[in-house]
């Protein structure tokens, strides 16, 4: 991702595994709406699996585990489970769940990208984005199932990334539907932001420990954010005002 100093993402990402391959499930927020699927519909799903290219969906080898906020809204929390494929050595694409198993509903989308792609931005482009020094530094963004040395390596690189995120479904609201419009979502970025009790309870069931992730990372050298991004530390909030009013910012 980051060849202009000689960082490559593309073989760790490769080693990365899916939600399927960690024994730790979670869980979606919300329950299925509509009719449970019918034999013919389930008959059509199981032939379109076996006949059918997914070559998009099979390029998402990369599995992290993090957290967002609503941007405007720091208090409006959420765990979010990205699965990652790599387009070129400075960008990467990822879909979010709100869990990792079979029924996780898909939240939204985040692109990932170079601190190098990031300074050719214009200034009203940063605005959206977030860095991830705080998130790899802190240990609050993991890749559940890897070794150690290989997460340890990947933190390395991502650390000097930046990220933009828009949720799309809201189900940490406890919405059954994707109602509303896209919102702009952000990363943390010191410590007394997020929610202890929402990081201890994931560590809980990934089998993990952040504070521990956070003293092995220490090595991880911290680099400074550039000028334009999380702009929402300095007043500069941008979001989609929702004309349906299934989302009230403060």
């Amino acid at each position: 991702m980051i060849a202009r100093t000689g960082l490559a993402l593309l073989p760790l990402l490769a080693i990365l595994p899916l939600g399927g391959c960690i024994a730790a499930k979670s869980h979606s927020n919300v329950g299925t709406e509509g009719a449970p699927t019918k034999a013919d519909t389930r008959m059509l799903e199981a032939g379109a699996a076996s006949l059918q290219s997914h070559a998009p969906v099979a390029a998402l080898n990369a599995y992290l585990d993090g957290f967002h906020f609503y941007n405007g809204r720091p208090q409006a929390q959420m765990e979010a489970h990205h699965y990652c494929a790599v387009l070129s050595e400075e960008l990467i694409q990822c879909v979010i769940y709100d869990g990792n198993v079979k029924d996780a509903k898909l939240m939204g989308v985040e692109y990932i990208i170079s601190e190098q792609l990031f300074k050719t931005l214009p200034d009203a482009e940063k605005a959206l984005w977030h860095s991830h020094v705080h998130e790899v530094k802190s240990g609050q963004l993991v890749a559940p199932g890897i070794p150690e040395v290989a997460e340890h390596a990947l933190m390395r690189k991502l650390v000097r990334t930046y990220g933009k995120t828009w949720h799309t479904w809201h189900t940490d609201q406890q919405k059954s539907l994707p109602l509303g419009v896209p919102q702009l979502m952000m990363g943390f970025t010191a410590d007394g932001q997020v929610d202890r009790r929402m990081v201890d309870e994931r560590d809980r069931r990934l089998g993990i420990d952040s504070t521990q992730k956070r003293q092995k990372r220490a090595d991880i050298e911290r680099p400074p954010v550039l000028p334009g991004a999380d702009a929402w530390q300095k007043g500069k909030v941008f979001q989609i005002e929702d004309p349906t009013g299934a989302h009230v910012h403060h």
